[in-house]
């Protein structure tokens, strides 16, 4: 079974990388990008029978920090 996790930093949360890419993006000449921001996918391979609440723990523990960070899970 995978799972994928995709953690985000939560809305309010300065993201200088996002602003990184929005200014980067403007200077090659793409306009009317107006914020960007960016996160991270992380991929489990699991073991069957392995239940959600597991990998929301897991995210809990260590994959997200969830004072600034936000995630979301897909199993398939």
């Amino acid at each position: 079974m995978k799972a994928r996790v995709h953690v985000m930093l939560k809305n309010g949360v300065l993201d200088p990388q996002g602003e990184a890419v929005r200014h980067a993006l403007g200077a090659l000449g793409f306009e009317g990008v107006e914020g960007v921001r960016q996160g991270k996918v992380i991929e489990l391979d699991l073991a069957d029978g392995t239940s959600e609440e597991t990998v929301k723990e897991m995210c809990e523990k260590l994959l997200a920090n969830t004072v600034i960070e936000s995630y979301t899970i897909e199993l398939a």
